[in-house]
């Protein structure tokens, strides 16, 4: 058994007794698989058509809050249900658990009808935009994480102090030390290359115990999906088998972060849109208008790709983490970089993103700005040489949480290519996490002042 499976594959190993648990999945606002487990004869009897959840699903935070705000859903609303819709396409055996399938879900209200602000919805939207355009969105993403020596019990217990790493030393491509890490990332390939996600290899990065995994590049939702469910995977695989997995962008001001760089291109009547051998670096003038969008617009949606206020402690000089809005050509300094010049492979890499983005609703945005670019027909500025940390005259990717709301709530684009109501719902969640950080008293306040203050 391996791979994805279309109904009657299910049905047939419900029959044989080889599944008896699926797994029914929608992904919330922060990327994260939520939903139930069924058992597989109930799902193939009726599940597989709908089941439903509560509303506040797609209206709380990392710590499952019910934050007041939301015009979507509420305690005076009542907290009623979303339908949670199979999407049979996806469904697929889950190898590191026994007897086990897994399938994601849309979301719909009770009239059957998308609810907009959930993130599978949002990247559709951007999508089907795209598709009246006569293109199409091919991405790919990189997932880093740290591993570490503890399990996520034992390091909760300790209240998320000294933290040790699976590794003492900067593994960046080495080949000893992540042997030592097989135990967790062999099965971790192997699973997900089962389940039909096109896995490409891993590789250390560059810290001590941080991993890289690459996967192909997809279709644009398909990308997202296999995305979200290999991210849920190293937790699982890691928790396995003793260890803890994190993809906080940044778990120590000593070490450098975690990213979640994005590649993109365009597709039309299956060629490659961006490419044209004519033009410089062989870059099409379709992608110079695609970048400009990118670049114009990046404050608009920065929060999309760094939506906590860890995510803005990662961008630093000399991290490899860029600060400035910049594009340059195979340079890894800037924001965006242009890869696979001079051939069939051109494509952007958007270095913005950290390790704790939402894949749809990062890729939605910047799908919504790279439209808009081309709407707009709007001109790539020249690409940038040297070093994109020293340049003086570039804006500055939005430096904080409260900086980046702002340019959300104030985008007249994202509003324009999501609607105010979805603006507006990730707005109240950026305040929210804002909010609630600032009433926090944390150690280093404590330590700083505690007598000498």
């Amino acid at each position: 058994m391996s791979g994805t499976l279309n109904f009657d594959d299910l049905k047939t190993h419900v029959s044989d007794g080889s599944v008896d648990t699926v797994l029914v999945c929608i992904v919330d606002m922060q990327g994260r698989l939520m939903g139930k487990r069924f058992h597989a004869q109930a799902f193939v009897e009726s599940g597989h058509a709908e089941t439903h959840c509560c509303t506040y699903l797609l209206a709380t935070d990392l710590e499952m809050a019910t934050p007041g705000g939301y015009a979507a859903t509420s305690w005076e609303q009542g907290y009623g249900d979303y339908t949670m819709k199979p999407d049979l396409d996806t469904l697929r055996l889950v190898p590191w658990l026994e007897g086990t399938a897994m399938v994601l879900c849309d979301v719909l209200d009770h009239h059957q009808k998308s609810i907009a602000h959930s993130p599978r919805a949002m990247l559709k939207t951007q999508i089907a935009r795209l598709t009246e355009m006569g293109f199409s969105a091919t991405m790919a993403t990189e997932l880093e994480f740290f591993l570490f020596e503890k399990s996520f019990d034992d390091i909760r217990k300790g209240g998320f102090r000294d933290l040790n790493p699976i590794s003492g030393y900067n593994e960046d491509y080495n080949i000893l030390q992540t042997t030592k890490e097989e135990v967790v990332m062999r099965p971790l390939r192997n699973h997900l290359y089962a389940m039909g996600i096109p896995i490409e290899g891993s590789k250390g990065e560059a810290e001590a115990g941080q991993e890289e995994l690459n996967i192909k590049y997809d279709e644009a939702l398909a990308c997202a999906d296999h995305h979200s469910i290999a991210k849920h995977a190293v937790k699982e695989i890691a928790w396995q088998h003793g260890h803890a997995a994190t993809f906080l962008p940044k778990w120590s001001q000593d070490r450098v972060g975690s990213s979640s760089h994005v590649h993109q291109s365009l597709w039309k009547d299956g060629k490659p849109a961006f490419f044209d051998a004519d033009r410089p670096n062989s870059k099409s003038e379709l992608m110079d208008h695609y970048m400009a969008g990118l670049i114009k617009y990046a404050a608009d949606y920065t929060y999309f790709m760094a939506p906590y206020i860890n995510s803005y402690k990662r961008f630093a000089k000399g991290s490899f983490a860029p600060t400035k809005v910049i594009w340059s050509v195979d340079n890894r300094t800037a924001a965006y970089r242009l890869c696979g010049a001079d051939s069939k492979a051109i494509r952007v890499e958007c270095r913005i993103p950290g390790s704790d983005m939402n894949p749809y609703l990062a890729q939605a945005a910047m799908l919504a700005a790279g439209i808009k670019g081309i709407e707009e027909k709007l001109t790539l500025p020249a690409a940038f040489s040297g070093d994109a940390y020293e340049d003086t005259t570039s804006a500055h990717i939005p430096q904080n949480l409260r900086d980046a709301k702002d340019a959300l709530h104030g985008s007249d684009m994202l509003r324009a290519a999501m609607g105010d109501d979805v603006v507006d719902h990730y707005t109240r969640a950026a305040e929210w996490e804002q909010e609630e950080f600032d009433r926090t008293v944390t150690d280093w306040e404590i330590s700083r002042g505690f007598e000498r203050a």
